[in-house]
């Protein structure tokens, strides 16, 4: 299935994972909350995937480091190819979730109008524990060790936001 006809279609809740490339953040939290949403068999109600902001990265598969973290915790990220988020989404998206402040201004100003910069999120706003934290850093440039924390982190972040927007896909797939 391809992207666009995810997009379209009708009363399936649609969210969008963004960080700069596409290749260690975002991958993770997809895998993670596609997952998620595997476990609750609501795979025909939501739709998630990831994107970057940037498109060094476009075509390419996740990070290694990405991968083997997201392995070690039973996540399957193998299949992901990564690609630049495109502004014509906003429109078909219900929530864009952002991994720091850099990606919230940018997606902020991509953005056509109030609504749109509406459905922008920082990804640890939604975890109470996060410690007033904002900004998931990116493991790109350091070690296994990094992207096995940030994988905590963002696993964290997801369990929580998937907490807060049960309720409201569980109402959508009993309607």
């Amino acid at each position: 299935m391809s992207f666009d006809r995810v997009l379209d279609a009708p009363g399936m809740f649609r969210i969008c994972f963004v960080c700069t490339g596409n290749i260690c953040r975002s991958p993770m939290a997809e895998a993670i909350f596609r997952e998620l949403i595997r476990a609750r068999g609501w795979e025909q109600h939501v739709s998630v995937h990831s994107a970057g902001t940037g498109e060094w990265h476009v075509g390419e598969s996740s990070d290694p480091r990405t991968v083997a973290s997201l392995r070690a915790r039973g996540y399957d990220g193998g299949a992901h190819r990564a690609r630049q988020f495109d502004v014509t989404w906003f429109e078909s998206l219900d929530l864009i979730i952002a991994f720091d402040r850099t990606h919230e201004r940018i997606l902020k100003s991509w953005a056509p109008d109030d609504d749109a910069r509406a459905k922008v999120h920082l990804l640890l706003s939604f975890d109470p524990d996060a410690g007033g934290a904002l900004d998931v850093p990116d493991p790109y440039y350091s070690d296994a060790a990094m992207f096995d924390a940030v994988l905590g982190m963002i696993e964290r972040s997801c369990l929580a936001l998937f907490r807060q927007l049960e309720p409201g896909i569980r109402q959508g797939v009993v309607s």
